[in-house]
């Protein structure tokens, strides 16, 4: 019977390499000489500190955009805001990954509603979908594709 898992992965590799990116380009630039603009990474928590709000918005845009250069889709990351202590400003953001229950159960809702002959259950952090046809599985991912849910959705495993 064939199936697919619909995901919400990142290549960590891919976020370890923007971020360093984004580093390097911060030290390079002229309007960060002498600052202490940087990313601090741990784990799936990422830090933006500089001296100033408006520097923190200025390190963002240069994260996002070695993020969107890496193939890292932008809507997986949850922006903090942006606090001032001392001399410094950080802003923490967090790179989510993995389909949590609520969004699961969306998108078992969602492909319940649509009355196509597949059966879809929650398997931890991600969501199996089974189906005697494999058009109807390909409708399934069209109607996710459509359908505009919070986080970015991978369809990973299609197996006949």
């Amino acid at each position: 019977m064939p199936s697919f898992d619909v995901v919400s992965e990142i290549d960590e590799h891919e976020l370890t390499n923007a971020i360093d990116q984004a580093n390097r380009e911060i030290g390079n630039r002229f309007d960060f000489k002498g600052s202490s603009a940087r990313v601090d990474r741990n784990a799936f928590e990422l830090t933006l500190i500089a001296d100033a709000e408006f520097q923190v918005k200025q390190v963002d845009d240069v994260l996002q955009k070695k993020l969107a250069a890496r193939g890292i889709d932008l809507g997986c990351l949850e922006m903090g805001e942006i606090v001032m202590s001392g001399k410094e400003a950080r802003q923490l953001v967090k790179v989510r990954q993995g389909v949590d229950k609520d969004l699961a159960r969306k998108i078992v809702k969602l492909i319940k509603d649509s009355k196509l002959k597949v059966q879809a259950q929650i398997q931890g952090e991600q969501v199996r979908v089974t189906g005697k046809k494999r058009d109807d599985l390909q409708e399934v991912i069209t109607l996710l594709r459509g359908a505009k849910l919070e986080l970015p959705l991978q369809y990973i495993n299609f197996r006949d």
